[in-house]
């Protein structure tokens, strides 16, 4: 059996609000162990924020004050291996090597899956989620512009101060967002690829089946021992239509090339500059199907 690892990422500052109003109304964390390497954190290495049953009717100041809030960075963390920098013991290396090594830890993770969306594309990533698995969902994704998060007003300075405190996964976010649409563009031109194609070869039937029958039917009554040039006007014929379909699919294709150039201006070098994380996902989903 197939497994495939796949994950929704979210804006941070959003979904950091909505950790937040979660916790305000009384959500915990303490049937999570955060088991890391065979073992949980010691109280030393991952201190609570708040002291009682829960942290209910947390004021946002308070939830961004707290250094050992594990809603900062949620995402990094929750898609790094955290073995690579001893778990939840930060004595292990300096601070600064300790994100660099858990950021590029969530991109390759990110990278490698199996595939991952992002909230604020439902759409995209109902499309992407369908072209993966060749599967279809019965209704389409919906985009809900109001959430918990969106719901609360923050100022400039608060904003900065909670980008400042995901800034790992703001990286992050930055990283996945532009994968995503890479790979969205990258699925939309193949599909329209694959349509055009098949439209050529349906009209490449169509018209030499309409010459076929047109030149038949001028024929037919005649019989190759009545009429000796029959064989060689069929010849002639075959060779018509041969150079007919080939022109039609050239003519085609040029259409095409141009029709391409003006909607993707460049698309010839981009097209070899797409990031390593595109070319890894296309090669994926032949074996995923």
């Amino acid at each position: 059996r197939n497994f495939h690892y796949i994950t929704i990422l979210r804006d941070p500052v959003s979904r950091y609000l909505s950790e937040w109003r979660h916790v305000q109304r009384g959500a915990t964390w303490k049937a999570s162990l955060h088991v890391c390497d065979g073992r949980p954190p010691t109280s030393e290495e991952l201190p609570s924020c708040y002291t009682g049953d829960d942290w209910s009717g947390c004021p946002l100041k308070e939830f961004m004050d707290c250094p050992y809030n594990l809603a900062n960075n949620r995402q990094v963390r929750m898609l790094s291996d955290l073995t690579l920098v001893g778990c939840y013991n930060l004595s292990v290396m300096p601070e600064k090597q300790r994100n660099k090594v858990l950021l590029e830890s969530a991109k390759s993770n990110l990278k490698h899956m199996a595939f991952f969306g992002l909230t604020e594309f439902q759409r995209k990533t109902q499309y992407l989620f369908e072209k993966t698995f060749n599967m279809n969902f019965i209704s389409p994704f919906t985009q809900y512009n109001t959430t918990r998060a969106s719901s609360v007003e923050i100022n400039e300075e608060i904003q900065k101060r909670i980008e400042g405190l995901n800034f790992l996964d703001m990286e992050l976010y930055s990283y996945a967002k532009d994968l995503f649409l890479q790979r969205y563009q990258f699925m939309r031109q193949k599909e329209h690829q694959e349509a055009r194609q098949k439209r050529q070869e349906q009209r490449k039937f169509l018209k030499g089946r309409f010459l076929q029958t047109h030149f038949q039917s001028q024929g037919q009554s005649q019989n190759p021992s009545q009429n000796p040039n029959l064989n060689a006007n069929h010849n002639v014929t075959q060779h018509l239509i041969q150079n007919l379909t080939q022109n039609s699919s050239r003519n085609s294709s040029q259409k095409e090339n141009r029709e391409s150039q003006k909607q993707n201006p460049g698309q010839e070098q981009s097209d070899g500059n797409t990031s390593n994380g595109t070319n890894d996902y296309i090669g994926s989903v032949e074996k995923w199907r």
